[in-house]
Parts: C-alpha cells; structure tokens; sequence
C-alpha cells in the first residue's frame, strides 16, 4: 500500500509537471509568430545569398574547459547555440557543461529520493529523467523572466532618458552610454554592453542584436528596429522614441489592467486545481482502504487516469483563458 502511495505520488507530481509545461509551450505561440515578424522587420531572418560563402573570424565558443566535454557537448546537443542564448538571457554567466551538470545532478538526487521512496528502477528513472530536464529548466525560465520584469520597468525611463539627450544634441552613440551609467542593471548592463561592443568596431545592427538575442524582449525589437529604420531614412530619431516610449508605457498600465482582469480566473484555476490533490490526500489520511480501490483495481486506474486527463484539460482551459497577449 505504501509503494501504491508513493507510485501515484509520483504520477500526480509528473502530472503537475505537464500542468505546468503545457500551458507555457502553448503559451508561447504567439509570442514567438510576433518575435519572428520582428526579425523580418529588422532584416536578422535575411538569408545569404546562393552559392556565397560565409567567412568568420570569431574564435570558437568554448562550452567547457575539458575538451572532450567541449566536444561531447557540440556534437550530441540539437541546438546548443539556441541553449546558450537562454542561458545568456539569465543575465550570468552559466556555461553549457555547468548546466548539464546540473541536469545530471538533479536527476541523480530525484533517481535516489524515488528510489527511497519504494518505487521501481523504471519509474524511478522516468521521475529521475523529468526532474533532471525541467527543474534546471524551469529554474532557468525563472532567472530570465525575473530579469526581464526588471528591464522592462526601467526601459521606458532609459528609452527617455536617450530622448532628452538627443534633443540637447549629444549623438546616438552618447546617448546610449550615457543610459548605460545612469540607468540601474539590468538595463545599465545591456547598454554598456552595446557601448563595449561599438567600440570594439561593431556596426549599430550588430551590437543591438547581440544585445536583443540576450534581452529577448519584444519591447526591446522595437527599440532596435526604431534605430534600424531612423538610419536607413532618417527622421527625427528623438520624436520617434519618445512615442516608443509612450507605447511601451501604455503597454504596461494595459498588461496591468489584464492581469487586474484575469486575477478572478487565475484564482479559480488555482482553487479547482488544488482541491481534488487537497481532497485525494485527506481521504487517503483518514481512510486509505477507501482509495485502494483506484490503485489496486483496473478499473480504479482507469477512473484515476480519466480524472486526471481531465484536470489538467479544464485547468489548462481556464489558464488559457486568463492570459491575454497584447
């Protein structure tokens, strides 16, 4: 009964995984259709020319300091630049090896925590394997969603901050490294690091996409797309960011209002999804022979796995429905 017990702990904590993985890929759709556009816009999706030949002189990226690690990571990861740039998106500095180490650790523990648990090599293995890719990436999307609340509620005082000096009459140049020693990180950060990078010989589309590559933010896009455009037919580049600025401002107090809005369904989902896992728990304290039945029985697994297909279905429905993408 006690292995059962921890089986479908198990189950419901995997299932709570997909919960919670699903609605974000799901999610995420639209945002990537409107990142995509920006990148047309920008001119970054632009394809090289048939039969040209693209010559580079950057020095590799070292993934790891062991290198056969290095070239273990480069030849099995699918995409390790698109791994590099989440990881860059943190705003630390996280190598590739340091996050596979991670993943291998926090596997390694969820494998020993199961297996303490009483459950089977096999299914200690796929908890160990669920655990050890969505935990360090859950952790990850954290670290970066926090880091972009951050930029945003000082992007637009920057955008204006760049405003003021380009109407006194100090270059786009200055301007930007002015921003980066006034405005706090990571704002700050991100356009010192664009200084560095004009510098050290990077033309403007180069330094702001580096810079939009870690940001990953579409208000930033549109920032680096109002440059693009005011050097390819000029304009008053200081009027144009100050109704960019009044935009991303406006964007704000919207996406404020809709969290305002939505906060009656996000609480529901909250509520609906927890009480039947509140409900399950409490039953089986007070009488454990009355649920043996879903465990014991094939039937009993069957209703069980229904319900839970169905929980998520209705949860994911009612997150869904709360999130507004302006």
């Amino acid at each position: 009964m006690i292995v059962a017990l921890y089986f479908w702990a198990a189950v419901l904590i995997v299932a709570g995984v997909g919960m919670a993985v699903v609605p974000m890929l799901a999610g995420n759709a639209n945002r990537k259709k409107l990142l995509k556009r920006l990148d047309r816009v920008s001119g970054r999706d632009t394809l090289p020319a048939a039969g040209s030949v693209n010559v580079t002189v950057r020095r590799d990226v070292a993934d790891s300091s062991i290198k056969a690690l290095d070239r273990l990571i480069k030849s099995t990861l699918p995409r390790p630049a698109a791994l590099r740039e989440r990881l860059a998106s943190t705003g630390r500095r996280i190598s590739l090896s340091e996050y596979i180490l991670a993943s291998l650790v926090t596997g390694g523990l969820c494998f020993v925590a199961a297996r303490a648990g009483g459950l089977g090599v096999l299914t200690a293995s796929m908890v160990a394997m669920a655990g050890g890719f969505y935990l360090p990436w859950f952790q990850i999307g954290r670290m970066t969603a926090s880091r972009q609340k951050k930029f945003l509620a000082l992007f637009a005082d920057a955008i204006e901050l760049m405003v003021r000096g380009l109407k006194s009459g100090v270059p786009v140049g200055e301007s930007i490294k002015v921003v980066g020693q006034e405005v706090a990180d990571p704002v700050g950060v991100e356009f010192r690091s664009i200084t560095d990078g004009l510098q050290m010989g990077q033309s403007y589309d180069e330094a702001m996409n580096a810079a939009s590559n870690r940001i990953n933010l579409p208000e930033f896009r549109f920032f680096v797309v109002t440059l693009n455009i005011q050097q390819e037919t000029g304009g008053n580049l200081a009027e144009t960011l100050e109704n960019l600025a009044g935009i991303l401002r406006k964007r704000k107090q919207m996406k404020l209002k809709i969290k305002a809005l939505s906060s009656e369904a996000r609480a529901s989902a909250y509520i609906v999804g927890s009480l039947p896992f509140l409900m399950f728990i409490g039953l089986t304290a007070m009488n454990p022979d009355y649920m043996t039945i879903l465990f014991n029985d094939r039937r009993g697994n069957l209703v069980l796995g229904m319900a839970i297909a169905s929980l998520m279905t209705g949860v994911m429905t009612m997150i869904k429905m709360g999130k507004l993408e302006i």
